[in-house]
């Protein structure tokens, strides 16, 4: 007598993200306070630039503008408004920062998402992104995210102290030493923000094509029933 086979009755395997409620508020949080760092500098650029190249921002990707009044009156108000909108700002950006990366570093949300990484691995799958062939899959950050999200918590970083040493140049003046003086502090502090402005295009992209991760960051949680990885060739 045959013994017939065993029915497999288990559901198949899925990826699932999984984000805690501090890790949720946190990157709200800091997505608001980014984009009002960066509307507002924009407008104080257009009125104080920091590079010898001239060109500005449309006044519809800035913050801080006041468009009731006369030109003249409300280029002034601009200025203004945009500076109290940074500043204000920054102090979000500055606290939400530190507390993120004590989270961090204290839960292993860092340790466990962010390590390891080797050029090797980042070579694989950038050039793995190039070709269409890199999956992301829920709960797995894959070398190339691993080395941006590394790179914009950098950057966030730079931009943070260069801007302290932009704002109190006298007071933080050892501060504003090391980034090369007040007027090369301006120029790290531009590019900072431009690096930090990359890494949300590539962001909302990527969030774009998988938006589970958006549903994750948003709920808490995402799964989904896990592909084979180059149509099941490893």
């Amino acid at each position: 007598m045959t013994v017939p086979a065993q029915v497999q009755t288990t559901a198949p395997a899925r990826s699932v993200q999984l984000h805690p409620l501090s890790r949720r508020i946190m990157h709200w949080i800091n997505a608001l306070a980014m984009f009002v760092m960066i509307g507002s500098g924009w407008r104080i650029y257009n009125f104080y630039p920091a590079l010898p190249i001239h060109f500005g921002f449309p006044d519809y990707l800035t913050l801080g503008g006041d468009f009731t009044v006369t030109e003249a009156v409300s280029n002034e108000d601009g200025l203004a408004n945009a500076l109290l909108w940074h500043f204000a700002a920054m102090w979000v950006l500055v606290l939400n920062f530190l507390a993120y990366v004590i989270v961090g570093f204290v839960s292993g949300h860092f340790r466990r998402d962010f390590l390891p990484v080797s050029v090797g691995a980042f070579l694989r799958d950038f050039l793995d992104a190039l070709r269409g062939r890199l999956d992301h899959r829920l709960g797995e950050y894959n070398a190339v995210q691993r080395v941006f999200y590394w790179g914009v918590l950098a950057a966030i970083l730079v931009t943070i102290l260069s801007g302290l040493s932009i704002w109190k140049p006298v007071q933080l003046q050892w501060l504003t030493a090391l980034f090369g003086g007040y007027e090369f502090a301006r120029v790290v502090h531009f590019f900072g923000m431009a690096a930090i402005v990359g890494f949300l295009v590539v962001h909302l992209a990527l969030t774009a094509l998988v938006p589970k991760t958006l549903v994750a960051m948003v709920v808490g949680r995402a799964s989904e029933t896990p592909h084979p990885r180059n149509g099941g060739q490893r």
